[in-house]
């Protein structure tokens, strides 16, 4: 059995603290009772491993699976172990295999469901833990997991639907720019003798002087170009995993042009999404707030959602605050405002949801194929000056010698 570490009081107002080997929280909890003692912390001191023994995340369109089977189990009225234990030994993926038995092993100890899937945050985002937590307490868990494996498998399908139609615009950049590479490490240099008269007259072209230094600084400082990259990567990468730089990554991602509409359109649909389906289970506007928030996916937006929990606490209504952050746009406020004079909340949200994800969806598909003309346009506009810069000397010594 697994020990666990416990601060207790007693009769006195007392601190007592203490190990105690026991199968579960709530069995250590009934000892402590026992001997007239209140819990304060119990913290369990097992060895489980927080993570995947091996392996890493599990694709999204297993999840979806995994989700919908579990909710369709739990409707049938199968009990949560079983239906968790039945999960496992039928899956054919090994991480999920290994992540699935340790979650039935801590909802056999007594832990909840959404805390078991916490532990595992490669496997189990924030929405499934979230939603799990929620459908616990509010007894509609099978209605979470449902609405989680029908969230989980549309953005799987924009994942794979936006990286398909990336695959081509990445090859003609990975092309383009190895062909310029190319020309101006190995082709151009031949040339720089050529012109060598032509640049101690004064005469050769700006545009080919600026072609061959640029050539001659790439193979004399390549090296320390390519380092100071690597380093500059490293130190941004260090930068993007502390709080600050991920606050600053989600605001970069509502302010870039082009796709920070987007961003802003999917992170404001994933709220409404989640906030509707909790109303409409029951779940109460403050705690329906709090966990909705973290569906967002956008530490700026959480922070608007946070502000307008605490108005919604003093008695105003939700969509002010939300209308005064920017971050929302005014037909969703506008939506929203109406909304809660008809009483029509969780609805609405829902309804809202569904027509940004679909507005989203359509503005990608036209974003993605207008990259495929520009990638071309760049990589022929690459190549193009890097001949003309080797053109224009031999033209003019050319019409020289005429």
């Amino acid at each position: 059995m697994p020990d666990y570490a416990y601060v207790a009081r007693n009769l006195k107002g007392e601190r007592i603290t203490g190990n105690v080997s026991a199968s579960s929280e709530r069995e250590v909890q009934q000892m402590l009772t026992a001997q007239a003692l209140f819990p304060v912390t119990i913290t369990g001191k097992a060895t489980r491993s927080s993570t995947p023994l091996f392996g890493g995340r599990v694709g999204g369109q297993t999840m979806a699976n995994f989700y919908f089977q579990l909710a369709a189990l739990l409707r049938a009225g199968v009990p949560l172990l079983r239906s968790i234990r039945i999960l496992r030994d039928q899956s054919s993926h090994a991480t999920l295999k290994t992540v699935l038995r340790d979650v039935h092993d801590r909802v056999e100890d007594g832990e909840g469901l959404g805390e078991a899937l916490s532990r595992h945050p490669k496997v189990f985002n924030d929405i499934a833990v979230n939603m799990a937590r929620a459908g616990a307490e509010g007894g509609f868990l099978e209605d979470a997991l449902d609405r989680v494996s029908k969230f989980t498998e549309m953005q799987n399908d924009l994942s794979q639907r936006t990286t398909g139609a990336l695959i081509y615009p990445v090859i003609l950049a990975t092309a383009g720019t190895t062909i310029v590479s190319i020309l101006v490490i190995f082709f151009v240099p031949k040339f720089g003798e050529m012109f060598e008269q032509l640049r101690r007259q004064g005469e050769l072209p700006w545009m080919t002087d600026a072609l061959l230094n640029f050539s001659e600084t790439i193979q004399s400082y390549g090296w320390l170009i390519a380092l100071v990259i690597a380093a500059l990567g490293f130190f941004l990468y260090m930068q993007a995993q502390t709080e600050r730089g991920k606050r600053l990554i989600d605001l970069c991602k509502l302010k870039m042009p082009l796709f920070g509409v987007i961003f802003q359109a999917l992170a404001v649909a994933r709220f409404c999404r989640v906030l509707g389906t909790l109303l409409h289970n029951g779940v109460p506007i403050l705690k329906s707030l709090d966990i909705s928030r973290a569906a967002a996916g956008n530490r700026i937006l959480n922070t608007a959602i946070e502000a307008a929990s605490q108005n919604i606490t003093s008695g105003e209504s939700l969509s002010k605050p939300l209308g005064k952050s920017g971050y929302f746009p005014k037909t969703v406020v506008e939506m929203i405002s109406v909304a809660e004079e008809s009483n029509a909340l969780d609805t609405v949200l829902v309804d809202v949801a569904d027509g940004l994800e679909n507005r989203t969806s359509r503005k990608l598909d036209l974003l993605v194929r207008m990259i495929e003309p520009a990638m071309l346009l760049v990589m022929a506009a690459m190549v193009l000056m890097v001949v003309i810069a080797l053109l224009l000397p031999v033209i003019k010594m050319s019409s020289t010698m005429r």
